[in-house]
């Protein structure tokens, strides 16, 4: 049965998290299923950034010594809980593509070459793929792919020095067996890097449960950090001190005023940072991510998971009606969004929904994603975007010029 606005309505009654939506600056009379590409603004964040311009206006240089310059190790303590990891064993620092060819780096210095392929995966986000190609030009290594849906156990073999893997596929929405890959690379002698970018603030992980060395992940999607908010990267403990990354600037140095002319590395997480980092990005961040001590992550997964599947339910029929495929995964494999694929018109479907206040994205070939964000999203939200949708669809709607123009960032 269809649901109905009763059925979510009393949903949103039963609603742990309900009061968090209040917490975020939201435009009136949108519907924003867009979190997993960027994370709407926490209401905190510009009092936050406000506050930082301030102390640099009356501090000016004084303000590294007044929270600035240890934000890195600061605020990857309080991303650590939300990802399964202890203290000291996250850093904030730089974008994801910078830290991946870090740990890259980093693993080879410490196999001390000894494992001449990097293996990423096909119908991966392309930066993680392009990290590995470009380190793997400058280095000599191999690149390999696993290609889609391959058993990976086929391609990991003892040349392999290490694999990049996402937690969570950005197209399809679908989890990989963190656990079970990790343990299958390691007892293959090679390492594997997980990025998180998908499944961090969207699904309960638990890194050191899992086994897990490496992984990075970024803050500006789920965890709502803003456009372009640094990225963060993990290493356990156990093997923070096991050789060089190979983006060794003064902030990763043991001591970095003492401005020596060799570089000799930090200890710990601190090996991992590189050069100067903006005060200013860091401040909304922080404001988020103490935020985020709040969420109880095992409330924001059964909300996720009931979410995707209210919007599915209520588009059940137009789906099957229209010849539009749903690639979404069962729960047990999904990441907090649907995915749906009209090969011919997804764009402009997706297009004529903004149009109408709902925000969702488009990837091609024909993937339109609808990423939901139970910190700022009600049962209701969800419910009248599935409404919008089926009009777009069944009035033909996206079928205007208007709505075929292609933009430069779909």
């Amino acid at each position: 049965m269809t649901p109905t606005l009763d059925n979510v309505y009393e949903m949103d009654r039963h609603d742990p998290l309900a009061g968090f939506k209040a917490r975020f600056a939201l435009p009136e009379g949108m519907i924003y299923l867009d979190g997993n590409s960027l994370g709407a603004q926490p209401v905190v964040a510009r009092d936050a950034l406000a506050a930082t311009l301030d102390q640099w206006r009356d501090e000016l240089i004084k303000g590294w010594n007044q929270g600035w310059f240890d934000a890195p190790e600061r605020l990857g303590d309080l991303m650590a809980p939300l990802i399964g990891a202890q203290a000291g064993e996250v850093i904030i620092n730089d974008n994801i593509s910078l830290n991946i060819f870090k740990l890259l780096g980093y693993i080879a210095d410490s196999q001390e070459r000894s494992r001449p392929v990097i293996l990423s995966e096909g119908g991966n986000f392309p930066t993680d793929g392009y990290i590995a190609q470009g380190l793997c030009r400058l280095a000599g290594f191999e690149h390999r792919v696993l290609p889609e849906g391959a058993a990976l156990s086929d391609y990991v073999d003892e040349q392999v020095a290490a694999v990049v893997l996402s937690q969570v596929n950005y197209r399809t929405g679908r989890q990989r067996d963190m656990a079970a890959i990790t343990a299958e690379v390691h007892k293959q002698g090679a390492e594997v890097i997980w990025d998180l970018a998908h499944s961090a603030g969207a699904i309960p992980v638990d890194l050191n449960g899992c086994g897990v060395r490496y992984a990075v992940g970024c803050t500006y999607k789920y965890l709502n950090g803003g456009p372009g908010a640094p990225a963060f990267i993990y290493v356990h403990r156990d093997h923070q001190d096991g050789g060089w990354q190979p983006l060794s600037g003064w902030h990763g140095h043991a001591a970095p005023f003492a401005f020596d002319g060799d570089y000799v590395p930090a200890q710990g997480i601190t090996r991992f940072r590189s050069g100067t980092h903006s005060a200013l990005i860091y401040a909304p961040l922080e404001a988020s991510m103490r935020l985020w001590q709040e969420v109880d992550m095992n409330a924001l997964r059964q909300k996720s998971l009931a979410m995707g599947d209210l919007f599915r339910n209520c588009l059940a029929d137009l789906i099957k009606a229209e010849g539009i495929e749903d690639i979404t995964p069962p729960h047990a494999e999904r990441g907090s969004q649907v995915a749906l694929i009209h090969p011919e018109h997804g764009y402009a479907i997706v297009q004529a929904l903004i149009a109408r206040g709902v925000i969702g994205d488009y990837r091609e070939p024909g993937l339109m994603r609808f990423g939901f964000t139970p910190l700022y999203l009600s049962y209701e939200d969800v419910w009248q975007a599935a409404r919008h949708f089926r009009e777009v669809v069944e009035h033909r709607e996206y079928l205007e010029p208007r709505f075929q123009v292609r933009s430069e960032v779909t």
